[in-house]
């Protein structure tokens, strides 16, 4: 059944982290939202090569249209880090037991969200003090699912097995 995944994303996301995961959404049926603060807003990669539009405002979503949450890394997420309407979100997503799929500096939005309190959860080695402190459990790993509710990858280079696992939650 083809599900709904919300994509939050704003200037210089990681390409790769972005494109990769959405074109194999895509091509199992499941359809993606990009929200950011602006619909209709063009937003570029840290490449700035492709471009991406929103679909919907923050403001304007609700989480129960969607099953998922897809956070790609780059600069994208850290510029979220201290707006409330995205940590409220995403403590929205988490409260309802929907899907976050987390890639390296999305955890640390994750973190700021205060969401990571007893979860499983990767990234790159120099997060792992963050996510500590935010009170997840950090490991050093291509790929952590916990309780298929956070999926997340250190870097671009875990991305097939990330991909992967988040294709076979989502078909669950």
């Amino acid at each position: 059944m083809p599900k709904r995944i919300a994509v939050l994303v704003t200037h210089n996301f990681d390409d790769q982290e972005y494109f990769e995961p959405v074109e194999a959404f895509r091509a199992a049926s499941h359809s993606i939202c990009n929200i950011d603060h602006e619909a209709g807003k063009v937003i570029y990669g840290q490449k700035h090569t492709a471009s991406v539009t929103i679909d919907e405002s923050i403001d304007q979503i609700c989480v129960d249209d969607f099953d998922a949450l897809l956070i790609p890394g780059g600069e994208s997420p850290l510029t979220f880090t201290s707006d409330a309407v995205v940590l409220k979100l995403i403590q929205e997503f988490n409260a309802a037991n929907k899907t976050i799929f987390s890639i390296c500096d999305a955890s640390l939005l994750l973190g700021a969200a205060d969401v990571l309190k007893d979860r499983i959860i990767t990234s790159i080695r120099d997060h792992a003090h963050w996510l500590q402190d935010a009170g997840g459990r950090y490991y050093d790993a291509e790929l952590v699912n916990d309780n298929n509710q956070l999926i997340s990858s250190r870097a671009p280079d875990d991305l097939p097995v990330f991909i992967d696992e988040c294709l076979e939650v989502l078909r669950s």
